[in-house]
């Protein structure tokens, strides 16, 4: 049969709502024209696809059907994309927004004209999955670990870049003469992250690893807002990549942690099924920007990494060691 892309919209659209009167407000149509789509639709597929009684519920056909759904209608745009010259634009989701990840992934694509990202932003990684099963977007671009069961199936993801992290305080802070820190050196003051520390993984697994006891989190306003509380703070820090922008604050100190250096892990993600066109030339870049930037050096005597990171690392020779990329699965 001809899978009328008109009538999945409608299909998804409606799957998103749960509710035939906004999900028509959302295309612009009348909720009698909608709901006549969707019984168009179970008719040429011969299931129902919603129950109706007691509110708007996906039946197990329309929760199977759903996932495949949403990949047709990004087939779809993408073909359309593809007549209309330029080819289709990848979509990329980006998260750790304090951290800057898009500088990262423009110096990739610098030499990449053929790509076109069109960048949109995730609060973190599981809903940056989420979006990826869904079909909203085509990329991720963040760092990547473990969730419950089920919540990143279907995902695939690989290891980019390993970025050194500097502590981040105030010139008023104790510390701020220091030329280098050691973590273990942090016991005594305290962690402020710009969100609830359970969201914020790296920075929680960072704080257990070390014995970080005192921490505050406060709401994610902005860098410009980050570096505000922690310059007016004498009494806390924060972790911020060294490679990172910060805007003018005459207030700071970025100090280098060493004995071990922590690495931030950036990975790129994608959907297993249907990847787009332009995945392996992206993931090209990656690797060759990487290699020349050496993105991927990592000495386990000398660096620290979550124990959920080791798993995309792959062997280490002795050293400093660079690594190629590889394959891994979220």
């Amino acid at each position: 049969m001809d899978l009328d892309l008109a009538l999945v919209r409608a299909f998804v659209a409606t799957a998103e709502t749960l509710h035939f009167g906004r999900a028509a407000e959302r295309l612009g149509t009348s909720q009698q024209a909608l709901s006549k789509r969707v019984a168009r639709l179970e008719t040429l597929l011969a299931v129902s696809l919603f129950e109706r009684e007691g509110g708007t519920r996906l039946t197990s056909a329309g929760r199977r059907f759903e996932p495949a759904a949403r990949e047709a209608l990004a087939a779809g745009a993408r073909a359309v994309a593809a007549v209309q010259g330029g080819g289709a634009a990848l979509r990329i989701d980006v998260w750790g927004h304090l951290y800057a990840p898009m500088r990262t992934v423009a110096q990739a694509v610098e030499a990449l004209d053929a790509v076109r990202l069109e960048p949109g932003p995730a609060r973190d990684w599981p809903s940056a999955a989420q979006a990826l099963l869904r079909a909203d977007t085509d990329l991720g671009f963040g760092r990547v670990h473990p969730l419950p069961p089920g919540r990143a199936t279907g995902t695939a993801h690989r290891l980019v870049r390993l970025e050194p992290v500097d502590v981040l305080l105030s010139a008023s802070h104790p510390l701020a003469g220091a030329a280098q820190l050691r973590p273990a050196d942090l016991r005594d003051t305290t962690l402020w992250s710009p969100a609830e520390l359970t969201r914020l993984d790296f920075l929680r697994r960072f704080a257990d690893a070390f014995g970080l006891t005192r921490r505050q989190d406060g709401p994610n306003l902005g860098l410009d807002h980050l570096v505000q509380h922690i310059g007016n703070d004498p009494g806390c820090f924060t972790l911020f990549p060294s490679d990172a922008p910060l805007p003018h604050h005459s207030g700071l100190r970025s100090i280098p942690l060493t004995a071990p250096t922590p690495l931030y892990a950036w990975s790129l993600a994608w959907r297993e099924s249907h990847p787009h066109p332009q995945l392996p030339a992206l993931l090209d870049a990656f690797t060759r920007t990487g290699r020349a930037h050496r993105w991927l050096d990592y000495d386990p005597a000398q660096d620290w990494l979550p124990d959920t990171d080791h798993a995309q690392l792959g062997s280490v020779a002795g050293g400093r060691a660079h690594h190629a990329a590889q394959w891994g699965r979220g």
